[in-house]
């Protein structure tokens, strides 16, 4: 059964209770830990130049490969295929964060057809690798004419600026959105607007792209969500604890997200999903969660539901998802958020 606009009813129909189906269980890890092939070939060009299976160091990239720009510094890339590996020098990171950008199969077959893109984020205690390595993006995409983005954003990162480092520069919220969403435009045949762009994320991820659609209401025309927190303040603000406890123990030396023993409280209204109802307004609202009970699923599911209900009482249309299992990408959930990306945004 599947549900868009105001129907809130569950989606059970798939599997059997607590069977992920043709799914790709990721993780289930304490609340504590989750908040949180790298490749080889000569860099993407805008001109879809090519050039021969090997590792290109920042200075040997032939005439018009991707450039530097943006506050970054390209330090490695490569690429196996369609799939092109970065790794940026940044002032807004204190070491040199890895992106994957996967390219179309057509995208060398023309040097004029541009492309909409996908922001793929990653969840607690994985990296700009995770889509890849374990949920196969490169198959899901065959045949897609779309460029799907996946950026590291720390082992418990939290798509935010901290409020408190003690390990240097943290701030990938201002990585991704002021660096690498403008170098992505620069570098790629990308439509750079508002049609052209959709953000998804797993987890700590899915958060990151409700939190990114909203805040930047202008970028993105798409937001998905699996098993993302939705409410911060809900449970007596248990997911701003859940990300103040995990950042501290393994992205910012004992610093913290959101400010403790008080928290920054404008921040925290800035980035909750369920005080900025009003942006999600002419976007593809895109919501998936499992129907198991675990440490991570439970407070998940509850913080969706009460982020769906806002939504429907407001009158903006979504579609929602709530199947077997707990905290995991499901696999045709996530085939379906591409495709619905792919049919809202700007036609390649």
């Amino acid at each position: 059964m599947d549900h868009t606009d105001t129907d809130i009813t569950h989606d059970t129909d798939t599997a059997e209770p607590g069977v992920p189906g043709d799914s790709v269980r990721l993780h289930r890890r304490s609340m504590l830990k989750l908040a949180g092939g790298a490749a080889t070939f000569a860099a993407a060009s805008t001109l879809g130049l090519t050039g021969a299976v090997g590792r290109v160091l920042d200075g040997d990239r032939p005439a018009g490969a991707a450039s530097n720009g943006h506050g970054l510094t390209i330090t490695d890339h490569a690429a196996f295929g369609r799939l092109h590996y970065y790794r940026f020098r940044t002032n807004q990171i204190g070491w040199d964060p890895g992106v994957n950008v996967l390219l179309p199969d057509d995208y060398f077959q023309t040097n004029w057809r541009r492309y909409p893109v996908m922001y793929l984020l990653h969840g607690g205690l994985q990296d700009f690798r995770t889509f890849d390595m374990e949920l196969d993006i490169r198959g899901l995409t065959v045949g897609r004419r779309i460029i799907v983005v996946m950026p590291d954003a720390g082992r418990a990162g939290w798509y935010c600026n901290p409020v408190t480092s003690f390990v240097g520069p943290r701030n990938w919220e201002s990585f991704h959105l002021s660096q690498l969403v403008p170098w992505i435009d620069s570098n790629f045949r990308t439509y750079a607007e508002y049609d052209g762009r959709a953000v998804s994320g797993f987890s700590m991820g899915g958060f990151g792209a409700l939190k990114y659609a909203a805040k930047y209401y202008g970028h993105f025309a798409s937001v998905s969500s699996h098993s993302g927190p939705a409410s911060l303040r809900r449970d007596g603000g248990l997911v701003v604890h859940w990300a103040n406890a995990s950042s501290a123990a393994v992205e910012l030396g004992g610093g913290t997200v959101y400010g403790a023993p008080f928290w920054n409280q404008a921040r925290v209204t800035a980035d909750n999903p369920i005080e900025r109802l009003p942006s999600y307004h002419h976007k593809r609202v895109f919501l998936v969660c499992g129907l198991g009970d675990d440490v991570n699923e439970t407070p998940v599911r509850a913080g969706q539901r009460e982020f769906r209900g806002r939504l429907a009482a407001a009158g903006i249309p979504h579609e929602w998802h709530e199947l077997p299992g707990t905290h995991f990408v499901r696999r045709d959930m996530l085939q379906r958020d591409i495709d619905g990306a792919i049919a809202r945004l700007r036609k390649a």
